[in-house]
């Protein structure tokens, strides 16, 4: 699905020619061409099969393919594979690969790289699978240069899961030397500065427009606007509509799209008072989604009820918006209810590099005051999100968005399952659990799509998050480039952009 618009054909300054003086967009002699795209943090890991971040994810979708690939109208097209062929019953997926595909260490893709990559992504023992649909493979194995898998039972998501990253058998320190057979490969990383990449050109696939590639850590919100118009990055995704303004005259063009993901106040639903669901739907009461969007993002965004969000298309539901509408009397009324007549006082931790959810967050504070509850922000950085809220679960609220690693309604609904790895917010409800086991193991994609979407009922009616937007998207992208694409998951296509001619 490509949603995006030209909002504006910014005129080139006066101060063009000293600008690309100092950026990274001009052409070489020999013909080459680099960028420098400013993002707003380190990558987390650069490992594809344990890395955590939605942020490094966009960035690793350039390194790395699996056998299957999703373009920017969320569509799956074979990558390292070449073909692939699913037998009538279901069960068994057969994957053809293309011939001579490359790592970008020169090797060739074989077969038992392949099977390496589902091993490790597999069940290891403990029920823990790295990607959870491996869960359904009975057997695996090489036939000359193709690879079948065997499934226990039809799972219609299966494909979407074959997006795994193909990495070499031999590579244990994907961490610090990430190789894959992607676009670009991996030069250098200085951390919290840069990451470096440069065009693969011995890519199977049409080749990346743009060379050398800079990725510039700007983890400061502010100065984004001086980075740009000062040269030192050529382009930023989710900018603050604010910015835009800003930008304005300037030598940019302002591209406009949505994030694909869940922005939420995410609440730990196993410390007191958010173990009360009394207190939850009194918080989604007393939040006004509306006037956040209106107040902070220049009425930009869609306004959600639950974790999904428009992009997943026949999962996603508008009504759930609705459900709680700002009503601050019967907020009150059900935080009297739970035993908090007076209010209560809680930390909402927001990573400090993301502005979007801090100018929320701070809307969120003065709304919550209505009904007498006292919320303060606490800005960590994002190192620390990851540590301690993420993996620790040490928080009472936090801001943030939450996204899909793929098109498919589990990757955004598996999170809440009670036994879930993923499930930082502790959400646990047996009926959510047995909805989406039934979803998981149906066959009918009809009858999945209806479990799914009772699974999305569940959140909303149990207020599992104060559900706020999928934020709007907004790229700057100087006018000596073209070609920036969305997508409907979180990901950033670098190879799509190329130099004006």
């Amino acid at each position: 699905m490509k949603r995006f618009k030209m909002l504006a054909l910014l005129l080139v300054s006066a101060m063009m020619t000293v600008a690309l003086c100092g950026c990274g967009g001009d052409k070489t002699e020999g013909g080459s061409s680099k960028i420098t795209i400013g993002i707003p943090q380190d990558l987390d890991c650069l490992d594809p099969h344990t890395a955590v971040a939605a942020g490094t994810k966009e960035i690793l979708f350039n390194i790395y393919e699996g056998l299957m690939k999703t373009d920017s109208d969320g569509n799956l097209f074979p990558a390292v594979a070449e073909s692939y062929s699913v037998s009538d019953d279901g069960l068994t997926y057969r994957f053809t690969l293309r011939d001579k595909v490359k790592f970008h260490n020169d090797q060739t893709v074989t077969a038992d790289d392949v099977l390496y990559c589902i091993k490790r992504n597999a069940d290891d023992g403990t029920g823990n699978a790295l990607i959870s649909a491996f869960l359904n493979i009975v057997d695996y194995y090489a036939e000359g240069k193709d690879i079948v898998i065997v499934l226990s039972e039809p799972n219609p998501d299966f494909l979407q899961s074959m997006t795994m990253a193909i990495t070499p058998k031999d590579k244990t320190d994907l961490d610090t030397d990430p190789v894959g057979t992607g676009p670009y490969k991996f030069v250098s990383r200085s951390p919290q500065e840069n990451v470096i990449l440069k065009r693969f050109d011995a890519y199977w696939g049409e080749k990346a427009n743009i060379e050398d590639v800079t990725l510039k850590i700007c983890s400061n919100a502010d100065s984004i606007v001086i980075d740009l118009k000062a040269g030192a990055v050529d382009t930023f995704c989710r900018i603050r509509t604010s910015q835009v303004m800003q930008l304005q005259g300037s030598d940019f063009a302002i591209l406009e799209g949505t994030m694909n993901l869940v922005q939420a106040m995410y609440l730990n639903n196993a410390v007191k008072p958010f173990d009360d669901v009394r207190v939850r739907q009194a918080l989604s009461y007393a939040v006004d989604a509306d006037e956040i969007i209106d107040l902070s993002f220049d009425g930009k965004g869609t306004k959600l009820g639950s974790s999904m969000f428009p992009a997943f298309g026949k999962y996603y539901i508008p009504e759930t918006a609705d459900v709680y509408n700002q009503d601050l009397d019967k907020a009150k009324a059900l935080l009297a209810e739970a035993g908090y007549p007076n209010g209560f006082s809680f930390a909402i931790k927001v990573p400090s590099n993301y502005q979007p959810h801090i100018d929320t967050a701070q809307v969120v504070v003065e709304q919550l005051k209505k009904v007498g509850v006292t919320a303060t922000i606490e800005l960590i950085e994002w190192d620390s999100w990851l540590s301690d809220v993420y993996s620790g679960r040490d928080f009472e609220a936090t801001m943030v968005g939450v996204d899909a690693s793929n098109m498919t309604a589990r990757a955004m609904l598996e999170r809440f399952v009670s036994t879930s790895s993923k499930n930082f917010i502790n959400f646990s409800n047996a009926e959510y659990d047995e909805k989406f086991a039934a979803a998981i193991a149906s066959v009918d994609v009809d009858e999945q799509t209806k479990y799914y979407k009772e699974c999305e009922w569940i959140l909303t009616n149990d207020a599992a998050n104060v559900y706020i937007q999928d934020l709007a998207e907004f790229v700057a992208l100087r006018n000596n480039y073209t070609g920036y694409e969305f997508y409907p998951i979180y990901v950033m296509d670098i190879a799509k952009i190329k130099p004006v001619k």
